[in-house]
């Protein structure tokens, strides 16, 4: 490895210095980077030390890599490691370990090679029943032990971040290229401005929960906010639904995922969850961050079915009847 001076890479003498003033690497220290693919809203790397050791670093973007501008403040940042920090004293095995960081990054553990993305998995068309169970349980978890807490709601008082990760990208960007739906996504956008009910991941989806045996990694929690927790839990099953056009299978995990949820919560978000999960499907064809593997029948179709279902939700086994039926 090379000292920052003589070091080609420009990474290595940004990231060099800030390693070291957080404790994290010794001075006189040396490092190698190695990018790693981090979605569209940061820049992740690995960083190995000399001695053998490694860490995950990340720092928010300014702007988030998608096709729209979308902006968001770095302070998101912050937000991810205090929501794994929270999240560690309930499932202390289901989040990264943080080690350090700065006021627009921090470092976390290297999870290593034994995970992998639930997303992949769905994709591929392994529809194993187990990662939905563990998703269930671990959210239901968090949502329980964060409802009504006064520190959670003082910590995360996020709503403005939320705004512009969720509701503008997703819900009033949707309403406005959605004239049909407009009414409705704005009522939702409204309610969820006022909810202050439990600690809200925000991204829950399967890219960021990391699967191994017996174990459910969840990452990505820069959306982290308190309020209202149907959203996380419309967030999975919107994700589930989706990869059941590709995977009729898929559809299957939703009771799975759903009861072990409710069991672990202990409240009743059934009609909060179907609401969002019908919003949240038409934003992942008209809003700021469409589902990639959908091709132009499977968008028509989430576009009429939620524009027949928003009006009246139905329960989300009807919803999951009416799914599979194409009607």
């Amino acid at each position: 490895m090379l000292s920052p001076s003589e070091n080609a890479d420009p990474a290595v003498a940004i990231w060099l210095p800030r390693l070291r003033e957080a404790g994290l690497v010794a001075e006189g220290g040396e490092i190698s980077l190695e990018p790693l693919a981090g979605g569209v809203s940061s820049d992740i790397v690995r960083v190995r030390t000399r001695d053998g050791h490694s860490m995950i670093v990340k720092a928010a973007l300014p702007k988030l890599r998608v096709k729209d501008d979308w902006f968001a403040d770095v302070s998101r940042n912050r937000v991810e490691r205090a929501y794994f920090e929270y999240a560690a004293s309930v499932a202390p095995d289901s989040v990264p370990r943080i080690l350090g960081g700065g006021d627009d990054w921090f470092a976390m553990e290297d999870l290593g090679g034994d995970l992998r993305d639930w997303k992949a998995d769905l994709i591929a068309g392994n529809l194993d029943p187990e990662p939905a169970r563990r998703a269930g349980e671990v959210l239901g978890k968090l949502h329980a032990r964060s409802w009504g807490d006064p520190v959670a709601r003082e910590r995360f008082d996020t709503v403005k971040n939320f705004h512009a990760l969720r509701v503008e990208s997703y819900l009033l960007t949707t309403a406005d290229r959605v004239p049909e739906a407009a009414e409705r996504l704005r009522e939702e956008a409204a309610r969820l401005a006022a909810s202050k009910i439990a600690l809200v991941h925000g991204d829950y989806s399967p890219k960021n929960l990391l699967i191994g045996p017996g174990r459910l990694v969840v990452l990505d929690a820069e959306c982290g906010w308190f309020g209202d927790p149907a959203f996380d839990t419309a967030f999975l099953l919107t994700h589930l639904h989706l990869k059941a056009l590709l995977h009729p299978g898929a559809l299957d995990l939703v009771p799975i995922f759903w009861r072990a949820h409710s069991a672990a919560c202990g409240h009743d978000i059934e009609a909060g969850t179907v609401r969002l999960l019908l919003c949240l499907l038409l934003a992942r064809v008209h809003g700021k961050s469409p589902a990639e593997y959908l091709d132009e029948s499977r968008r028509a179709f989430v576009t009429r079915f939620v524009l027949a279902h928003l009006p009246k939700p139905p329960s989300l086994d009807e919803l999951g009847a009416a799914w599979r039926n194409g009607s």
